[in-house]
């Protein structure tokens, strides 16, 4: 049994909002730490200062002055071409008052000299204006990827009837900003459902099975009354579209119904088992299933349809979906990513902030994920404050005309 840490409040997450073209635009400057992005700022004006500190302690000579080529090759890693050209300018300026020292050598040496520089900084200028066209670039990309990622895998509704919900999203291609893992919560005729799924292998395919997998779920959820059924229509629809055999799903699907008040059904189909903290005591408890099922794609497989469990769900009570992503995060000695531990540590009133700092404790454990990883947290608050007769809405289907005409 793991108990709860006290852990500072952290601001709520912003990792399912779309980012803006400034936070999208920072995002491809954080590629590398700040302290590079510093370093390269500094370094071109900190190299002039001491270029010139030394010519004028050592004496005359152009050797001194011909070193200061190299800044503006340096500005152009991090300068606009309006900074690189400012930077050959200073080093133009400083490269003639040392050649106008009564000591020093003038003639064709100098001449050449203020020839290479003026040529290192217009190719140095060039350099930058590609830099910052690629940049632009991958800003573009990654928006369009996000734009994507949300309208395929849309965040939750912050509340769904009695639950309250958070999500986040991490691809391990950094660039890309969307994977093969998916999430949603819906509430339903039948009471809140949710799922997470995560599809084998990466890159287009899994994108557009992920997407199928998104769509058929929010149709079924609706119409289907149990979980097997919903998990029957999954499984269909995704064989008549896999095209590779080895191709299927891992998900899990979560419901609270209405007729079983404080009671979870889960279907497990060959994925991580979710994760129950109780309200009272923060125990965390893997919810494994009784009798494991195949995932989707491969229930053809076994002569039964999986079987739904329960566990009790009460006001109060969280729930972790996950994919295994997370998991099988390892640090550079290999360990795995203790999940319940930093949960214990992370939890926090707002599901949000409960998110956001297992996501930094994630994140200090592998420091370089190689692998998308999903974390979906229900947190049951009671009846919606909304609904006035205690009942939870049905948001999907809409409200009855009687209450609209009022």
């Amino acid at each position: 049994m793991l108990t709860r840490s006290p852990s500072p409040p952290s601001p709520p997450s912003t990792a399912s909002a779309p980012p803006s073209s400034e936070r999208r635009t920072a995002g491809v400057r954080r590629q590398f730490p700040p302290g590079v992005v510093l370093l390269a700022g500094v370094l071109p004006v900190a190299f002039i200062v001491a270029d010139a500190l030394v010519a004028v302690v050592a004496g005359p000579g152009l050797r001194w002055a011909s070193m200061l080529a190299a800044a503006p090759a340096l500005a152009a890693a991090r300068y606009r071409p309006g900074g690189v050209l400012a930077t050959g300018a200073v080093c133009l300026g400083l490269c003639v008052a040392l050649g106008t020292r009564p000591d020093s050598p003038s003639g064709p040496d100098q001449a050449a000299v203020l020839v290479a520089l003026l040529l290192v900084t217009a190719v140095s200028a060039g350099l930058s204006l590609l830099r910052l066209r690629r940049e632009r670039e991958l800003v573009a990309v990654r928006s369009v990827a996000e734009a994507a990622q949300h309208a395929i895998n849309p965040p939750p509704p912050d509340r769904v009837g009695p639950l309250r919900t958070a999500a986040h999203y991490t691809a391990a291609a950094a660039e890309a900003t969307i994977g093969g893992d998916a999430y949603a919560a819906l509430d339903t005729p039948h009471g809140p459902r949710a799922l997470i799924a995560d599809v084998r292998g990466k890159g287009l395919p899994a994108i557009s099975t992920a997407a199928l997998v998104l769509a058929v779920f929010r149709e079924a959820a609706h119409d289907e009354p149990d979980l097997t059924t919903v998990a029957g229509r999954l499984d269909t629809s995704l064989r008549r579209h896999l095209t590779h055999p080895d191709d299927f799903v891992t998900a899990t699907l979560v419901a609270l119904p209405h007729h079983t008040p404080g009671t979870l059904e889960i279907v497990n189909l060959g994925h991580p088992p979710p994760l129950h903290v109780d309200h009272r005591t923060h125990a965390v408890t893997a919810l494994d299933p009784p009798r494991p099922a195949p995932p989707l794609g491969l229930l053809d497989l076994t002569p039964s349809a999986p079987v739904p469990h329960t566990a009790p769900f009460r006001t109060g009570d969280r729930l972790l979906l996950y994919t295994d992503g997370i998991t099988e995060a390892r640090d550079p000695d290999g360990r795995f990513f203790p999940l319940a531990r930093h949960l214990a540590e992370s939890l926090h009133p707002d599901p949000r902030t409960t998110l956001t700092t297992l996501h930094r404790h994630h994140l200090l454990h592998t420091r370089h994920p190689h692998d998308d990883s999903a974390l979906l947290l229900l947190q049951h608050t009671g009846p919606d404050p909304a609904d006035t007769d205690g009942v939870s809405r049905r948001a999907a289907v809409g409200p009855e005309p009687e209450r609209r005409r009022a």
